[in-house]
């Protein structure tokens, strides 16, 4: 069990996520304010003194253990199945995290951020990302062409890291005739995203209909904090370099990975800082209900005697309303354990709800007969999931 410091859908933390579904680790997740706020939290000298390079995710155990860099984490709270269960799998299993970090991330990035509005768009790096992504495609088409999954018959740490690291990529710009070529490679992507694990923490996942082009508006946007950063750097580096405006090939290859660094980093920082999605419930009404005060009663004193009598005594029916829902595919549900994730899962993607809403979800039956019901409780008098993309 532990705390996962992140910003909200930071690809990186997923793979903690999905493993930690896969092997029943207990993850709480610190994303929102006034708990987590990147770029004040993730700085602070009490973040700084256990997480060193100020990055997230970063994970505290409960028993005080820490740890960065999400590949550490994604490792550290996976089971043995996850890991590879003798040594030459847990070779293969770290030979594909390595083909991740190497050969798709940094394609990815230089491809995907242009038309995320995060760096600015050079043709000629973006079309040698194409041909670097296609390759890698190729590798792991070709690898999966008599494998269903990367490593053994079951989905490991190598599976989990690859897809997030490729989520950004299927989502933004590999478009139907793009990925058409890679079958094999399409076909373990979707497979693994179906995953009630994976669906857990990501949600569903849409496949790019259109390649997504470079966002000049939003990059624009994003320039004023950066730019102040860039001109800093190039006055400090004028002094210095005022009669080298040209550089050899050699030298600018050296500074490819400096700069690639700065990008994700820019990248952090503009993810973590997408201005938020209206909030559905702003223009509603002062209630004389206090969720909060309710969920307290509910957390630390007893449910029947206390909680309940609470709830109706001070429930504000014109403020708040009731809600009961059934799981609409009870046929699908299988074994206990995963029925229980999928639960645990949508509660951590309706997380931003926390304030306005109240529910109790539970898994009824055995497995592979089992059903879920659930009661909400939700601010005003329409079905939260249909006031945001979000929620549904």
């Amino acid at each position: 069990t532990g705390t996962l410091y992140t910003y909200p859908e930071n690809w990186r933390a997923f793979k903690a996520l999905v493993a930690a579904q896969y092997s029943g680790a207990k993850i709480k997740v610190v994303a929102e304010t006034p708990e987590f706020i990147f770029g004040q939290t993730n700085k602070s000298e009490k973040f700084i003194a256990k997480f060193p390079l100020g990055k997230v995710p970063a994970f505290e155990g409960s028993n005080g253990f820490s740890l960065f860099e999400s590949n550490a984490i994604a490792h550290y709270v996976a089971n043995n199945s996850l890991r590879g269960d003798n040594i030459e799998a847990s070779a293969k299993v770290q030979q594909w995290i390595s083909f991740a970090d190497s050969e798709i991330v940094p394609a990815s990035a230089t491809w995907v951020f242009p038309t995320l509005g995060i760096v600015q768009y050079n043709k000629q790096s973006t079309d040698r990302a194409k041909e670097d992504v296609k390759k890698a495609l190729g590798i792991l088409n070709e690898h999966l062409k008599a494998h269903t999954f990367l490593v053994g018959e079951r989905v490991s740490l190598a599976d989990i890291t690859v897809v997030c690291s490729l989520l950004a990529l299927y989502k933004q710009v590999l478009e139907p005739s793009f990925r058409q070529p890679f079958g094999n490679a399409n076909r373990w992507f979707t497979t693994c995203i179906n995953q009630p694990q994976f669906k857990a923490v990501l949600g569903e996942v849409k496949l790019c209909d259109k390649m997504a082009q470079f966002d000049a508006k939003k990059f624009a946007e994003l320039q004023p904090k950066k730019d102040t950063h860039c001109k800093e750097k190039a006055t400090k580096e004028n002094k210095h370099h005022d009669d080298k405006k040209e550089k050899k090939k050699e030298e600018k290859k050296e500074e490819e990975p400096a700069a690639a660094e700065e990008d994700f980093d820019a990248a952090d920082e503009a993810l973590a800082s997408e201005p938020k999605a209206k909030d559905p419930f702003a223009a509603l009404p002062k209630s004389t209900f206090v969720l909060d005060e309710f969920k307290r009663k509910y957390s630390n004193e007893d449910t029947l005697t206390v909680a309940i009598p609470h709830f109706w005594q001070h429930f504000d029916k014109e403020g708040w309303s009731i809600w009961y829902g059934e799981y609409k595919y009870p046929d699908e549900l299988t074994q206990i354990f995963m029925s229980c994730n999928l639960i645990t899962g949508m509660f951590q993607r309706l997380d931003k709800l926390r304030k306005n809403a109240f529910a109790s979800a539970i898994l009824f039956g055995e497995n592979n007969k089992s059903s879920i019901s659930g009661i909400w409780v939700f601010r005003g008098q329409e079905l939260a999931f249909e006031l945001s993309s979000d929620w549904k």
